[in-house]
């Protein structure tokens, strides 16, 4: 009798050890699978079953959860959605995620292991920490100023901090309210269907994704570079420059807006964005070492990110000598974001050297303790310091006295470049208004933002659209509200 008793002991105790095997294959070895298995709706609900952690802007939120008291509990809210929708981006319960929400999810939803300090624990338990929150870099005024001065046109306002890379305001309109796609429900289908179909496309970010052509604003990279290589020593200096000008193997002339362009030095050519001085000193420079200025100010880069990508500026590596001169005034496949432009400014602003542009500050737990901080910037070297301060000194002339009054600011130190760049078939598109700027107020040492505007406004009577006209009272309000920050 004691024999079968231990018989069905040691039985009993193999399928204890069976049922402990197969449990630690289901929980470690295959926990994956199910967990990505799409007929599990444990991750989701789990996702979905506590508040979110929060994007601060200026210390306040501006995101927040709705207890929805539904299977998938808790729903995103935003405040203010339209004037941070570039910045914040969407956290759907159909459609995922984009931008802040998507790189800074796993802060966000209580994923990150670094915000338990027992994350092993966390991890065997399958609980999730609350969600922490991340800190941007926005001014908040700046944001508004941005979202405001656009008032519904097609375009796009980048601004930064010269001397670190933050990012001060990013803007894109026609913008959306990304709470519009936060439920599950058929309000949301309809409202994602509505927005992916409107021709003005509200969910693309300009300031980061679109790239354009950037016009005249680019020669301040040219101005760069001629003055970097020794092509021009003198700024007051008439540059042997023809009007119109003949490009290079062809008889394609290329002519200029105003009079006064021919062998104008280059002060008054950047003053009064003459084509034909630019085109000519972009030759001269040679493709070779235009390339290297523009990779130098950061174009041609596909792995920037802020921390979700940046669609790369560009400017072609294989051109000849016409194509160079086209490419030397923004134009040809030379194309530009937004943020690239702001990019060139502040190199200008802070002595020649670029900052990496950031957007997020820092990423803290719920009860407010740091998990990460943004730490050192790289550092790259555009343009010699003594060529940053004179166009500084262009960049000052151009607000005095030329393109650029509709920036100058009171008792503040601003500089600018206006530029409208052409594209359509044989042109014949609305011109895009450009403006790049920096400000520096009177009680500080350096600029401390610098600004890129683009506006692409297409009911806007040809004759009227400027860089100065359109852009620049936009870059303005976004300057003054940094400066009275």
């Amino acid at each position: 009798m004691t024999r079968y008793i231990r018989y069905a002991a040691v039985f009993c105790a193999l399928l204890l050890v069976a049922l402990l095997v197969n449990a630690a294959r289901v929980q470690v070895v295959q926990s994956r699978a199910y967990d990505d298995n799409p007929a599990n709706r444990r991750p989701v609900i789990a996702r979905y079953g506590q508040p979110r952690g929060n994007i601060l802007v200026a210390g306040r939120p501006v995101t927040g959860s709705k207890d929805t008291r539904e299977q998938l509990r808790y729903e995103r809210t935003y405040a203010d959605g339209p004037l941070y929708a570039p910045v914040t981006g969407f956290a759907s319960q159909v459609y995922g995620t984009s931008l802040l929400e998507h790189t800074e999810d796993g802060v966000l939803a209580g994923t990150d292991p670094l915000l338990s300090p027992l994350a092993l624990l966390k991890d065997l338990t399958r609980q999730r920490a609350p969600g922490g929150d991340v800190v941007t870099t926005l001014n908040r005024a700046a944001q508004r100023a941005a979202y405001e001065g656009l008032a519904g046109r097609k375009g796009a306002v980048a601004a930064i901090e010269p001397g670190t890379g933050r990012i001060l305001a990013l803007v894109s309109a026609p913008s959306y309210d990304p709470a519009l796609l936060s439920g599950n429900g058929a309000d949301a289908e309809r409202a994602w269907a509505r927005l992916n179909s409107d021709p003005d496309k509200p969910m693309l970010n300009r300031a980061v994704r679109q790239t354009y052509p950037p016009g005249s604003t680019f020669k301040v990279v040219t101005a760069a570079a001629a003055l970097d290589a020794g092509v021009v020593t003198d700024v007051d200096a008439p540059t042997d420059s023809p009007d119109p000008y003949t490009l290079p193997g062809t008889r394609t002339r290329l002519t200029n807006e105003g009079d006064g362009c021919e062998d104008a030095p280059l002060r008054d050519a950047f003053e009064w964005s003459c084509n034909t001085v630019f085109a000519r000193l972009g030759v001269r420079v040679g493709a070779e070492a235009m390339v290297a200025a523009a990779r130098n100010f950061g174009f041609n880069d596909p792995g920037v990110r802020v921390p979700f990508a940046v669609a790369p500026s560009t400017f072609d590596t294989t051109l000849d000598k016409a194509q160079l001169a086209l490419s030397s005034i923004g134009q040809y496949n030379t194309r530009a974001t937004p943020l690239q432009m702001a990019m060139v400014a502040a190199a200008v602003a802070n002595r020649g050297q670029v900052r990496a542009p950031y957007l997020v500050e820092r990423t803290v737990r719920a009860g407010g303790t740091t998990v990460s901080t943004a730490g050192p910037r790289p550092v790259r070297q555009a343009m010699h310091p003594a060529t940053a301060l004179r166009l500084r000194e262009l960049m000052r002339d151009v607000v005095r006295e030329g393109t650029g009054t509709n920036a100058a600011i009171p008792g503040a130190i601003v500089g600018g470049k206006t530029g409208t760049a052409q594209h359509g078939l044989g042109n014949s598109g609305t011109p895009y208004a450009w403006f790049i700027s920096w400000a520096q107020g009177p009680r500080q040492a350096e600029p401390s933002v610098a600004v890129a505007v683009v506006v692409e406004d297409a009911a806007a009577d040809r004759g009227e659209i400027s860089g100065g006209g359109d852009a620049a009272p936009i870059a303005r309000a976004v300057m003054r509200a940094v400066l009275g920050s």
